[in-house]
């Protein structure tokens, strides 16, 4: 046997103490958070923010207003984080069709038609358009309504017309611009007249009017 001594072996870690759950609190926060700003969501796009108040976010979350406060100060501050979400949403929606042709006008077609299904069945893309229509009320900062939205239409309309998709005397900016307005103005109409279940259909039409997205 070799004399010489052996390294000694690392110490083990320190386990984690049984009673040590704040990562359980942490998670159970976030899930509480997601509760509220869900209920929220419904409601903002069912009565709209005026008539909406905190025991009626705490009622559709089945909490106490206690509960509702202790995660955000205000109906104010629930409102700011639902048009947040629905802009992360609105991006979630249409991340699938960017990964397709981006010069390709039928690319353009599909974010449209990708949004118009979203207002037909997402509760916080119904009330953050809800809420973007109520500004005026909500005395909080809230986001500059369909920048980043308008910001996308224009960068793939530009992709298309440098391919030779769109005519040559397109203007990409303006059709964006165009193509917005028509979305979130058809998708208002068809919210007031057939409570957005029709949207779809109105959206299509909107596509099949500008013959150089065909």
């Amino acid at each position: 046997m070799s004399n010489h001594r052996k390294t000694p072996l690392p110490p083990l870690p320190t386990p984690t103490p049984s009673n040590d759950t704040s990562h359980l609190k942490q998670e159970r926060a976030i899930q509480t958070r997601r509760t509220i700003l869900n209920a929220a969501a419904s409601v903002f796009a069912d009565t709209g923010f005026p008539a909406v108040t905190i025991k009626d976010v705490a009622d559709k979350a089945e909490m106490t207003k206690g509960a509702v406060y202790f995660h955000f100060a205000n109906k104010e501050a629930i409102a700011a984080s639902v048009a947040d979400e629905f802009y992360r949403r609105l991006n979630e929606i249409i991340a699938p069709v960017l990964e397709g042709d981006q010069s390709s006008p039928a690319t353009v077609v599909d974010v449209l038609l990708a949004v118009a299904r979203g207002f037909r069945e997402d509760d916080y893309i119904k009330a953050g358009s809800r809420l973007q229509i109520e500004r005026p009320y909500i005395k909080s900062e809230m986001p500059i309504p369909y920048v980043g939205f308008t910001d996308l239409l224009t960068e793939l309309l530009q992709n298309c017309h440098k391919a030779g998709t769109l005519p040559e005397n397109s203007d990409p900016a303006a059709l964006a611009r165009v193509l917005r307005a028509a979305l979130f103005g058809a998708q208002h109409i068809s919210w007031v007249q057939a409570d957005r279940q029709d949207v779809v259909d109105r959206v299509q039409e909107i596509v099949d009017a500008f013959l150089p997205l065909r």
